[in-house]
Parts: structure tokens; sequence; C-alpha cells
């Protein structure tokens, strides 16, 4: 069929009302004032209490999807779940999203879950990306979903966790539209972040391992993504020539090592584009291995000074998001580029994007978007409305630290648990929230819809029986 401008149409958004300050956390840790504010640069962390998770949020965000942007379920050809929050170790997160369409007598749907840490979402919007440039695309819609709630034991990982749902619609004549034929994938294996504990959430983490991969997947990544720029373009690709560049955001002190990261790799390809000063300064570094450029703090101090200013234009328009909720793993990379589309949307049109998405484990991909205004509903201004991000984002309710950790004890008790019922107090919620009302003996769960004008209890109920979802669209 041959389609152009595949990419990504729509998106919306999803994160609980619910949040706790990093600050008020690092107070009530004990930690050292500014570790997690200034350390690692977060200033909100989402959470979901226990009506919430990753099934509710993906309801939620798709049924919003699809009627915000008016898109008929019959149109959707292919559906795809990333996520690294194991509900079931063998039933798809997607199977339960079905209940949306079947109602529409939709079961023609391909697709089901992809999983590898952080980089899931990513995975799966390939994926629908390929099918609709493939030969078996049948002229519907593709339609991506990442969700996924990170949350850790107590101890000094527990602030880098967050929780979202991230929906986007695929086609083509797409307003953010793949560059196919740009992309550097770099995969390995290493023991930096798992989850072998089925009976636990939390994961196995060796931080500093985990830097370092992601910084040595990232230069592996932008060698390769340069390397096919430069045979296909004929000229040699630099941070010059991406006008923002969005990295997967586990905290956002990382956010700011790659971009430097990125400046230092210029340098050492002697792009013309580094600045005399800026070469002064990194010369002493031109010979380091690359572990030892790595593990050196000096570097990292220096890159990050002379990168400061791109840095600033370029990387923080997609802070904003990442910052407020916290690493969302498979949805961070996209509340990222939501962030830019939030803060940039009416001066994008004809401007590059570029990603870098990374799932401990190791996988990881860079790769970019070429924007354009679009259609309505499909255009850029149409999607930052609904992305609706600073409402979202004001509309929360802060959480004292001693609430929260509350909450995930009681999370910590209910995981992988059945036979209980929640509060249903859905005070909290906007009303076409999806949330959990219980889990049965036989570990069913059952969700209900709030509605419109519901108080506090009623809704309709979406369960295995396929009863009806609330209101259509």
């Amino acid at each position: 069929m041959g389609c152009k401008d595949v990419g990504i149409l729509a998106m919306d958004i999803y994160f609980p009302p619910t949040c706790v300050h990093q600050e008020a956390l690092e107070a009530h840790d004990g930690a050292s004032k500014g570790k997690y504010t200034i350390g690692l640069g977060q200033d909100c962390m989402a959470f979901c209490t226990e009506l919430e998770d990753v099934i509710s949020m993906s309801l939620t965000v798709v049924t919003s999807l699809l009627k915000k942007y008016q898109v008929d379920p019959k149109l959707i050809g292919r559906l795809e779940v990333g996520s690294e929050t194991v509900i079931d170790k063998s039933k798809s997160i997607k199977t339960w999203l079905m209940q949306i369409f079947e109602e529409y007598g939709n079961t023609d749907i391909e697709g089901v879950d992809s999983t590898n840490a952080c980089y899931g979402g990513t995975a799966a919007l390939l994926n629908c990306v390929n099918w609709v440039e493939s030969n078996s695309w049948d002229g519907r819609y593709g339609l991506v979903v990442c969700t996924d709630s990170a949350v850790y034991a107590e101890g000094p990982a527990r602030p880098t966790g967050g929780a979202a749902a991230i929906a986007m619609l695929i086609g083509p004549n797409a307003p953010i539209s793949f560059e196919s034929k740009f992309r550097g994938t770099h995969m390995a294996h290493v023991y930096d972040f798992y989850k072998p504990d089925l009976a636990s959430e939390y994961p196995v983490v060796d931080g500093k391992l985990s830097q370092t991969c992601y910084l040595m997947a990232l230069d592996s990544c932008y060698r390769r993504y340069c390397s096919k720029y430069g045979k296909l373009e004929g000229q040699q690709f630099s941070i010059s020539n991406g006008d923002y560049f969005v990295f997967h955001s586990p905290y956002n002190k990382l956010v700011q090592k790659s971009f430097a990261r990125l400046y230092f790799n210029d340098f050492l390809r002697n792009c013309s584009s580094v600045e005399n000063d800026a070469i002064e300064k990194l010369q002493p570094f031109a010979n380091l291995t690359g572990d030892e450029s790595y593990q050196s703090r000096d570097l990292e101090k220096v890159s990050q000074q002379v990168a400061k200013q791109l840095y600033d234009a370029k990387v923080q328009p997609s802070t904003l998001l990442p910052k407020q909720i916290g690493n969302m793993y498979t949805a961070s990379l996209y509340a990222a580029l939501a962030s830019v589309i939030h803060n940039k949307h009416t001066s994008l049109g004809g401007k590059r994007i570029v990603m870098f998405s990374y799932g401990s484990g190791l996988s990881s991909t860079m790769f970019s978007f070429k924007l354009q205004d679009g259609q309505h509903p499909f255009s850029l201004s149409n999607i930052a409305t609904v992305l609706n991000v600073q409402e979202k984002l004001e509309s929360r309710h802060v959480f004292a630290p001693e609430k929260f950790v509350k909450t995930l004890k009681l999370m910590e008790h209910r995981y992988g648990a059945k036979d209980f019922e929640t509060t249903k107090d859905t005070s909290l919620l906007s009303p076409g929230t999806f949330y959990l009302t219980k889990v049965d003996s036989m570990y069913r769960r059952f969700y209900n819809k709030k509605g419109e004008d519901d108080d506090v209890t009623s809704g309709t109920s979406i369960n295995s029986n396929n009863a009806p979802l609330a209101n259509g669209h």
C-alpha cells in the first residue's frame, strides 16, 4: 500500500490523582536536603492507591483517547501494550482492554503485550508502525498503550517510582511521523535491573551498573543513528541537527548526564557544531577509554557545563511530566514527548525530535520523528489540548509521606492476593476513571468506571462476563 508519514496521530495520558512531594519525602526519610530534588532532579511522584493499577489506568486512557478524538472502536486493527508490571504471567493486559472493543463487535484486533523493563512501550510502538507500513496492514489504526506502576522497596530507590498510562494512535499522514531509515539499536545481556522474584513487585537493582549501562547503550545507539544518517543524507549528524532530544527518564539527573554525553560524543567525532571553548574544556578527556569516561566525575561535570545552554533549549521542554510524575517505566519516554508537545505545540512544524529509549537487561533504540501541524482532530494543537497536562497536574491530591508509605504497605500486602474488595471510595478520581472493585477467590479482577455524576460508589461494572462498559463514546 505504501503509506506516507506513518507515526503518532493522537496521544492521551493518564496518571493517578495521588502524589507525594519529593521534598517532603526527603525529610520523612531522613535523607540529606536536596537528595531527591537536586540529586535526582525530581519534584513530585505519582502512585497508585488500592483502587488503581496498570489495567485500570489502561482502560481509562484508551476510552479517553477514543472519545476525545472521536475514533470509532471498530477502526482499531492492532493493539499492543508495553508494560513491565506483571499482573498475570499468562494473560496479556491487552486482553482486559478488549472489553472496550467487544462492546462494538470488534474482536479482530492483532497484538499482545511486549515486556522488557522500560523498553516494552517502544517495542509495541515499533510493532504497530511496522504493521501499518507492511503488506499485512488492513487500513485500520494501530493503538499502543504504555502502562506501568513503578514501586520500590523502602530505601534509596523508592523516590524513583511513579505511575502512568499513555495511549498513542498509529497511522499514516501523522503529525508526529517516524523517520524510519534513521534508527540505531543496542541490545545486550546485563543484570542491571531485573525482577526475578515473582512474589514481589519490587525489582533487584544495581544502581551504579544501571547508570553505566544506560550511558553505554546511549553511546552505541547514537553512533549507529549518526552512521545511518550520514550514509543516507551525505552529511554528518550532530546535536545541532535535532531540535529536541527526549530521553527515557528514570530520574531527571540521568537525562542531564545523557545529553551531556551526546555533546561529548560530538566532540570526539570532531563535529563542527562543538564550540571552541568547549573543545578546550573537553580536550583533557579526549583519550579516556570508554570505561574510564563512564566513571569520570570530572568529565560528567565539565560536559554538563558546556552543554547547559543547549540542554535548556533542546531537552528542558521534555522534562515537565517526568519530573512531576516520576519514573513511569514504559510510559516515561512518551510522557517526555507529551511534555514537548504541551510546551511547544505552536512551533513544532518541520522540527525533528530525537528519542532515546532504554530498558534494563538490556534493550535500547534511538529513533526520530519529523513533525508537521496535521489536520484536526490529529493536529499538534489538538493533541496538546487533549493531553491537558497543566490541568491534570494541578488537580492532583498531595499525600503526606506517612500516608504514602501506608498506601504502599497495603499494596505490598495486596500484591498477588485474591478474595478482597477495595474501599470503592472514588472521591479523588475524575469522572471517566476506571477503578478496581474486587479480586474474587479465583483471582479474577473486576473494574468499575466512575460515572460523570457519581458521588462515591456507583458505576458500571466491567468484568470477565462481558458486562457493558459505562456509556459508550
